[in-house]
């Protein structure tokens, strides 16, 4: 559930909280709507496939940048890489434990609801999707720190309807094969939880404020990464016909949580321009507003779900993407529609009135 703000004061510094958050549940739900829209269109093989790609790039994107920052180098890897995924997941506000068997072996847990498949949604994906993310990272961590004994083996998955996505990292004494880098155990299970082992992220490094714009930031990573690897296996066409269905639909289902959670009112084009305005500031872009009798031109500023993006990769990010808030304002009771130019790093909105 949620909370509304409308009628309710709130301070500059509450306001721009607010912003973020409704931008991390709405980029969230957006690629909950993309693992759905795929899933139940394509074949498991390609979803399989395009997980695989999306958590690979994600890896090699976050892995080994992160893994010093948290503290970790001097820890024997299978424990470094168990304690990673918590702390990393835990960024995202994914609930992750942690149980330490040996310095070879250190086990994750991830406990529900699960962040990537959110209510119902686990419901209709398939075991692939969960398989291309085992493969894509947790069984590359041994080849990024360059431990050719180090692998991850699954006791447990999420579709399967286990007790949910759990394993272990271990050290082996020989170097494993491709095919060992993930591996699969049923019926182990894991050693009790401790509260007192469970690593925290630093504080002094992570206040309440980054950690919003840090989960905010995971979500849309995982769209701008997801829709170029989806590409890379479904084309541009079926890409942007089943990115700009699912982006429209995301918009329209959550037009109505976003604006009371920031606050806005179900009205006219001056409560439609708020809600563009607002939500664009929880992405920390700069917009500016221009007032008209008959319509209310916004333009938007830096950009940030394309920032570092550019050619094929960016449109196609940018076209999907601002798919969901036209489907936003076709939400609101007075339906509004919007005329878009796309500029260097910024987007000219204009929003006028639905008519027949």
């Amino acid at each position: 559930m949620f909370s509304t703000t409308i009628g309710r004061h709130v301070t500059e510094t509450e306001q721009a909280s607010l912003n973020i958050q409704a931008q991390a549940e709405l980029h969230h739900a957006l690629l909950l709507g993309l693992q759905l829209m795929v899933s139940t269109n394509r074949s498991p093989e390609e979803v399989g496939d395009w997980m695989f790609r999306l958590f690979r790039r994600q890896h090699l994107d976050k892995f080994l940048s992160s893994f010093e920052k948290l503290g970790l180098t001097d820890l024997p890897d299978a424990v470094a890489c168990a304690r990673y995924h918590v702390m990393s997941n835990s960024v995202g506000g994914v609930p992750v434990e942690y149980m330490y068997e040996s310095d070879q072996k250190a086990w994750v847990r991830f406990r529900y609801p699960r962040w990537m498949y959110h209510g119902p949604t686990i419901c209709g994906v398939p075991v692939g999707v969960s398989r291309g993310f085992l493969n894509g990272w947790y069984a590359h961590n041994g080849v990024s720190l360059k431990n050719p004994r180090l692998g991850y083996v699954c006791v447990s998955e999420d579709m399967t309807g286990e007790f949910g996505l759990c394993g272990y990292f271990k050290e082996y004494d020989h170097d494993l094969s491709d095919d060992e880098l993930l591996q699969f155990a049923k019926g182990e299970m894991p050693p009790p939880f401790k509260a007192e082992e469970q690593p925290v992220l630093p504080t002094d490094q992570w206040n309440e404020e980054r950690l919003q714009k840090a989960n905010r930031n995971y979500a849309m990573d995982y769209i701008r990464n997801g829709l170029v690897e989806l590409k890379a296996v479904l084309g541009d066409d079926l890409t942007n016909d089943l990115g700009c269905k699912a982006a429209r639909l995301i918009g329209l289902q959550y037009l109505t949580q976003t604006r009371e959670i920031i606050g806005v009112e179900d009205g006219d084009l001056d409560t439609a321009a708020d809600y563009l305005a607002k939500m664009f500031d929880g992405l920390g872009d700069r917009v500016e507003v221009q007032q008209g009798d008959e319509e209310i031109v916004l333009i938007q500023h830096d950009l940030r779900i394309v920032r570092g993006m550019s050619g094929d990769e960016r449109d196609t990010v940018l076209g999907i993407w601002i798919e969901m808030w036209r489907g936003a304002l076709s939400s609101f009771r007075q339906m509004k529609t919007a005329d878009v130019v796309i500029g260097e790093d910024q987007i000219r909105w204009v929003i006028r009135r639905r008519v027949a």
